[in-house]
Order: C-alpha cells, then sequence, then structure tokens
C-alpha cells in the first residue's frame, strides 16, 4: 500500500539502533543537562540492562510501553530498549492533560509506562492511581511505581534478536488530535521509520561528526534526529526544556553543529540580545517545522546568521518527507522562504483536486503522499484509515501549490486543525472545556496567524445576558482541563456566533473578520 525500499527491507529499530551504539565504543554518544557525559559503550551497557529489566516486567514482543519524560539519555535508551524487544511505543505529550494521558495510555493498551518522577513526579503519582492495570516504571526512585534504572542496574545486558520481530511489525503509536477532539493512534511500522532515517543520512547534507542539541520534546519530532547522529559518531547534547539562555549556553559551549526547533523558538532567540553576542559560529543546521514560519523572522535570522536554516515538512501520519534545504533559504528569493521545499526522492507527492486528479503547476489542492515513510494505519480505527489513506495515496488534508521547479508551499489546511507554536490544537479540545462554563452558550475556536506562534489559538464566545466571566477565567478553565498549549491566547466577546447555510459555525468567517489586517481595516493604527 505505502511503498518498500528493498535496501533496508528486515531491519527493524532496534538493530539500527544496536548498531549505532556499537559503533564507537569511546567516542562520547551523550551529554545530558547536568553536562555529565556518557560514552557509547556505556550507552550500548545500560542499553542492554533495560532491554532485561523491561523484558522481566513483561514490556515484549507485541505489548505497548509508554513515555512521559523530559528529555534525557535514561529515558530515550529505556524507549529504544523495549523497541528493541518488539514492543510498541507510544509517547504521551509532556504538556499533555491528563484527561489526554489516561486516554492514550488505555486506548493504546499499554502493559507498561515509564515515568520521569524529576519531571512528571506529581502528574506520574495520579497516573500510577488512575491506571491500575498499567505497569508503572519510573527512571530513578519514587513513592510510586517500580524503580526502572534500579532493576537494570542489577540486569544483564540483553541483545539478542527477537526472532519474530519483523520491519513490518508496529514500531510505535504516536497519538494526534481528531476532528472530535480525541486523539488518535497513527501506527508507524519499523520499515516506516529506518527508511526514513536513511533519508536522512542520504539526503540532508547532515554535518561530520554532528553534535545535536535536543531542546525541543524527543517525544515529537525532536526525537527523530538523535539516532542518525548517533549512526554517524555524533554526540547528542540534551536538555530537558527549552530556554534561551540554556541554548546559547549549550551551543556555545560544546560546540553544537545542529538541532531542531519549532518557529516559536527561533523567533525567542532573535529577541534576544544573546543572539548577537554568543560565539554560534560551530552551528551549521537548524532545522524548523511543525508550525508555520513568519517570513519576516526568517529573513532577520538569515541576516543575522547566514544560511542555516533547513525546513521540514511532515505529519503525525508521515516522517518529514519535503525539506527546504539551506541554499534554498535565498533572501534575494522572498517567495521561496516559505515553501516547504522538495519531497525526498524516496516520495512520491501530489497535488491532486477534487476529482483526485493530478493539477498542474500553480494550482492549489490536495497534498497527497505515497511512498515508505507513510502510516499504516489508526489504531483500531479502520474507517478513519480508509477515508484517509485511498488508493496507496495518504490524504494530507492539507491544499499546497506546486512551482515550476517542484518547491511545494503550503497554502491552508483542509480541516480546521491549528498549528501553535509547533503543536496541533484542534478546535474541539478547547470548545468542550469553555461550553462547560455556565455563563457560555456559544464558543467557537480558530486559528488566528500570530508572528510569534504561528497560529494563535483564539476563541469566540457568546456570553448569557448579565454574565459575569472574564476572558482570563476562561482561559484558565481551558488550560486546567486541557492543558497549556490548548489555553486559548485571546477570548474575545461576541453577541453571536456566524453560522453556515448548514446552521454550523462559519469558523471561516471569523477568521476573515478578526484576521490582523481585517482588524486593522476597521480600526487604523490600533494594534491587535
Amino acid at each position: 500500500m505505502t511503498g518498500r525500499s528493498s535496501y533496508i527491507q528486515g531491519t527493524t529499530y532496534g538493530e539500527l539502533v544496536a548498531e549505532a551504539l556499537r559503533r564507537h565504543p569511546e567516542r562520547t554518544a551523550f551529554i545530558d543537562e547536568h553536562d555529565v557525559e556518557t560514552t557509547y559503550s556505556a550507552a550500548y551497557e545500560l542499553f542492554g540492562r533495560l532491554r532485561t529489566a523491561l523484558e522481566d516486567v513483561g514490556v515484549q514482543h507485541g505489548r505497548g510501553v509508554g513515555m512521559l519524560a523530559a528529555n534525557s539519555p535514561t529515558g530515550l535508551l529505556a524507549q529504544w530498549a523495549g523497541v528493541a524487544n518488539g514492543a510498541r511505543y507510544t509517547p504521551l505529550h509532556p504538556f499533555g492533560s491528563l484527561d489526554d494521558h489516561v486516554f492514550i495510555a488505555e486506548d493504546a493498551e499499554l502493559t507498561a509506562l515509564v515515568i520521569d518522577p524529576n519531571s512528571h513526579g506529581e502528574r506520574g503519582r495520579v497516573l500510577a492511581e488512575k491506571l491500575t492495570g498499567v505497569k508503572i516504571l519510573t527512571l530513578g526512585p519514587a513513592d510510586y511505581g517500580v524503580d526502572l534504572l534500579a532493576l537494570a542496574a542489577k540486569a544483564s545486558p540483553t541483545y539478542k534478536r527477537d526472532e519474530e520481530l519483523t520491519d513490518d511489525d508496529i514500531f510505535m503509536i504516536v497519538y494526534t488530535g481528531g476532528t472530535t477532539g480525541r486523539p488518535k493512534g497513527v501506527v508507524l511500522p519499523h520499515r516506516a521509520s529506518v527508511a526514513f532515517h536513511y533519508v536522512q543520512l542520504a539526503e540532508w547534507s547532515l554535518p561530520r561528526s554532528p553534535r545535536y542539541l535536543a531542546v525541543s520534546p524527543l517525544s515529537h519530532a525532536g526525537g527523530w534526529f538523535p539516532l542518525p547522529v548517533l549512526l554517524m559518531g555524533g554526540t547528542v547534547v540534551m536538555r530537558g526544556r527549552f530556554t534561551v539562555d540554556g541554548f546559547f549556553d549549550a551551543v556555545e559551549k560544546h560546540r553544537v553543529s545542529m538541532t531542531f526547533t519549532v518557529p516559536s523558538m527561533i523567533y525567542k532567540l532573535l529577541e534576544s540580545p544573546r543572539a548577537r553576542t554568543t560565539d554560534i559560529s560551530s552551528l551549521e543546521m537548524v532545522f524548523y517545522g511543525g508550525a508555520p514560519m513568519d517570513v519576516p523572522q526568517l529573513v532577520k535570522g538569515l541576516e543575522l546568521w547566514g544560511q542555516i536554516f533547513v525546513q521540514v515538512y511532515g505529519q503525525s501520519e508521515i516522517h518529514m518527507v519535503s525539506a527546504l534545504r539551506r541554499e534554498d533559504h535565498d533572501v534575494s528569493r522572498p517567495e521561496r522562504l516559505g515553501s516547504c521545499g522538495r519531497p525526498s526522492a524516496a516520495t512520491n507527492m501530489r497535488v491532486l483536486g477534487e476529482e483526485d486528479e493530478e493539477l498542474p503547476v500553480g494550482a492549489i489542492g490536495e497534498l497527497c503522499i505515497r511512498g515508505p515513510m507513510v502510516m499504516d494505519g489508526y489504531w483500531h480505527r479502520p474507517d478513519e484509515t480508509a477515508a484517509t489513506l485511498r488508493d496507496g495515496w495518504l490524504r494530507t488534508g492539507d491544499l499546497a501549490v506546486r512551482d515550476e521547479n517542484g518547491f511545494l508551499t503550503l497554502v491552508g489546511r483542509a480541516k480546521d486543525m491549528i498549528i501553535s507554536g509547533g503543536f496541533n490544537v484542534y478546535p474541539a479540545e478547547v470548545e468542550g472545556p469553555l461550553l462547560t462554563h455556565p455563563d457560555v452558550v456559544a464558543a467557537s475556536v480558530v486559528g488566528l496567524p500570530d508572528p510569534n506562534w504561528g497560529e494563535a489559538v483564539s476563541a469566540f464566545v457568546v456570553l448569557k445576558e448579565g454574565a459575569a466571566v472574564t476572558a482570563a477565567e476562561l482561559v484558565a478553565l481551558v488550560r486546567e482541563k486541557k492543558g497549556p498549549v490548548q489555553a486559548p491566547k485571546s477570548v474575545t466577546f461576541i453577541d453571536k456566533i456566524p453560522l453556515t447555510g448548514l446552521g454550523k459555525p462559519d469558523k471561516k468567517a471569523l477568521r476573515a473578520a478578526y484576521a490582523p489586517e481585517a482588524v486593522a481595516a476597521r480600526h487604523p493604527g490600533v494594534d491587535r
């Protein structure tokens, strides 16, 4: 359905990890946020011990293992150890709500959940109480669960290959929001993720002996970079969370050569005085993605730091299948700076019309993708799988246009998903909590263009007559129920929600009326 690559056929993710960790025993594989270094040989031994410890508690072929942790070498090695045992891996969003964490753990049918008590101690305690059928493992001592690192310290390393495991088996189930507001699991087989790493190594012109700074969550796009770096004999520098000073300190001290960020991180870096004073001359590649990039900000970065930026495009349902390379970031061609680049040689990408016909250059249609890096489907959702994977093509829901040189530019989405700060937010996730407030009659949520967030989660609310609730109180309500990612950046009180001819909320009309340029036209000189 999605194609295969014969030159990597049969390789599983755990085999690729073991190969990477064996290659350069004396080199430094990891540097953690306390600047403690771990050699490849030490990492390989811990990987083997974690495999044994996880197998002893039931994390084996066909089982599910989840992870809720900040970036750390032990967390990444525990993830890889479970996968090498044949388990399917599911990351929990580090900023996700309790409700979503419980739902995902149950829906993914997890046997075990690994939690970092240093970064998610209280959440882990609550999850341990709620997920009574899931084995809770902790990365270090805690007053709940079982200390996985203590088990690993007593275990003998295991490196045997699971003979039942094939590259068609599930490597990962990653959850993305659904149109109903409930996350749905995207099933990625081993072959898709192995194929992607080969594309990174073959096509992306990574630095020699790379030093990668992991500041974005490894549970998301940032997690696809450590393995190719280690396969090249490089070093992964870990930071538990992103801060401007932490970023500049790490780049300067450890001579970092590459990193992955979302646009909002880049904006914060460019705003800092350290953008002009810190020595970041070692930085050769700044990958970015996950949200629309503000072109003026990108030009600012290019003028300040040079052509070190690489935009990558992907979805939960696919890996990063196109790239706008460093040399394509040309300030003399600003129209290209908004492009998501050209497809990987391993991927077939087409812009299709309403009748599934391929559209000519310059025409807008749905971006559809075929190739070895596409998902197998949605976990336990055959109808949605059939609707998204049709005739061998993944229907991305993104609207795009292709130019005469093959560069693709996204112009919108067929659905109303909001990408804010690199994270996907679905209107129903925000509207639901708003509608629980007794003073709220109706609510509709859209994404509005924002120079910092790419899109700002913007709520429009109709209140009962005489209601006294404030915008700040409604933002706090959503933050409490769903988390900071879903919390609106603005709440606007209006008399009524505009409706379509079918009586549905007209989000297009809201976006048109309240986009920054529309507000400026009605109120000249007033900044939104």
